[in-house]
């Protein structure tokens, strides 16, 4: 692909629209990033930074036998910038990719904006440019009359969800004499600090829950959580038990001081590599902040809990893709129009990063005039491309990668460790086997430095 490889714009600086700037302009595109922070703020963002994480500092885990680390390495064969950025700033967490938020997305930007071939505008955009090859990923806090074009394009409306945000608690207010250190089975060290509630603590703790108060709605939303980010109040009126058999399991967690398994276990995550914050692992909520506070610090060793941010909820974008995409995320009808992130229905970081990325190739190639090429269905990138292009319309919900995605062996194996693991070996020879015949990031390494600069 030439140098003068056409014109792209972006919208949207988030995961997916930096990755896709930033695949673009190493192919040889001129491209123009739309991102209308700080000028114009979300509900849950709080800087202006590119690819900033608003909900928890995990990437999920990077072992093949999880289909999160299969795509997290697909990512890194392709060139991913996101994941040069996430390896920059990791902070120790077992085998969890967690990142320091700040130093992740100061990376992201400072990469993207001294490209030679990326010019960032602060502002918003609301369609699609005129004249370029358009790549819409403007995260699922799209603004109003962002979300008004996509519903315009997608010839579908009201197809949205709440998510949930976990609150952050500074270090040195947590009582250490209460907590302790581990993870769960001894894996990945002990990173994570745990605080032990007996069984008439936790019973107290989920009694304040289901009475207490939260954030109201207006009258013209209505409840659609993605599973995987359920507020702790909703969850709790599934049983007493809910969260003791869920975010709060004690399972793998004994406490080294009395030798025995806890009633329930809240676990605290680092959050940044100064080890001065911890996310609150699995606390989704949309409590009041009052009632965070007063509930919250109910829990041993939170008695006297700083809270670095508290708990969130905001509404959720997405389009129903089986009816706008083709597999390449280009639209159906639309030609030279891509989507990438979390609109597409693609869940969670690793999908919008991997969406964001197979968005920003295409979106070079279709501006050098050449054709949209999209991964193998063996891979964990193909088979999320193929879900949110291909599946049932009339039933379409948000996806976390997961190897339902993949078509199955051709032998059958019983033992699931070890049929994710001959999964992963075939997507990681079929990606190989793709990748000789696509230009990628990783493949322009020789004309292109990761620091955006001509080499």
């Amino acid at each position: 692909m030439s140098p003068e490889g056409g014109r792209v714009v972006v919208i949207g600086g988030g995961l997916a629209g930096s990755e896709a700037a930033w695949q673009a302009a190493v192919l040889g595109a001129e491209v123009t990033l739309y991102e209308m922070r700080p000028r114009v703020m979300t509900a849950a963002h709080k800087t202006g930074n590119l690819a900033e994480l608003v909900c928890s500092n995990s990437l999920k885990s990077e072992h093949l036998s999880n289909a999160s680390g299969l795509l997290k390495l697909e990512l890194k064969m392709m060139g991913s910038l996101v994941m040069e950025a996430a390896a920059a700033a990791r902070v120790p967490a077992g085998s969890a990719l967690c990142v320091d938020r700040a130093r992740f997305s100061e990376y992201i930007t400072s990469a993207v904006e001294s490209h030679p071939r990326i010019t960032v505008v602060r502002e918003e955009a609301v369609s699609a440019a005129p004249g370029a090859v358009s790549v819409l990923a403007p995260g699922p806090l799209a603004s109003p009359a962002m979300a008004a074009y996509l519903e315009s394009i997608a010839g579908v409306r009201n197809l949205f969800f709440y998510d949930a945000v976990s609150p952050i608690v500074e270090a040195d207010s947590i009582d250490m004499g209460k907590a302790y250190r581990a993870s769960r089975y001894g894996k990945g060290g002990s990173t994570y600090l745990n605080l032990p509630l007996s069984r008439g603590e936790y019973r107290a703790f989920v009694e304040e829950l289901r009475n207490a108060e939260v954030v109201g709605k207006r009258e013209f939303e209505e409840d659609r959580f993605f599973s995987a980010c359920m507020p702790i109040e909703e969850l709790v009126k599934s049983g007493p038990e809910t969260l003791a058999h869920g975010c709060m399991k004690p399972v793998g967690l004994e406490n080294p001081r009395t030798g025995r398994r806890p009633y329930a276990v809240v676990q605290l995550r680092p959050e940044n590599l100064d080890g001065t914050l911890y996310g609150m692992v699995g606390f989704q909520t949309r409590l009041k902040y009052g009632e965070q506070k007063r509930i919250f610090r109910m829990i041993p060793g939170l008695a006297g809990a700083r809270f670095a941010r508290l708990g969130g909820i905001h509404r959720n974008t997405y389009i129903c893709g089986p009816r706008v995409l083709l597999p390449t995320l280009e639209h159906r009808a639309m030609h030279g129009i891509l989507m990438a992130g979390q609109i597409t229905g693609a869940e969670g970081y690793t999908a919008s990063i991997a969406t964001g990325l197979l968005a920003g190739v295409n979106a070079a190639r279709r501006a050098a005039g050449m054709r949209c090429v999209a991964p193998p269905a063996e891979t964990m990138l193909g088979g999320l491309a193929r879900h949110v292009s291909q599946a049932d319309p009339r039933r379409f919900q948000p996806m976390n990668p997961n190897f339902g995605l993949l078509p199955p062996l051709g032998e059958r194996v019983r033992e699931r460790l070890r049929r994710n693991l001959l999964l992963s070996e075939r997507s990681v020879l079929a990606m190989k086997e793709w990748l000789a015949g696509v230009d990628t990031a990783a493949a322009s390494r020789g004309r292109m430095g990761v620091d955006g600069v001509l080499s």
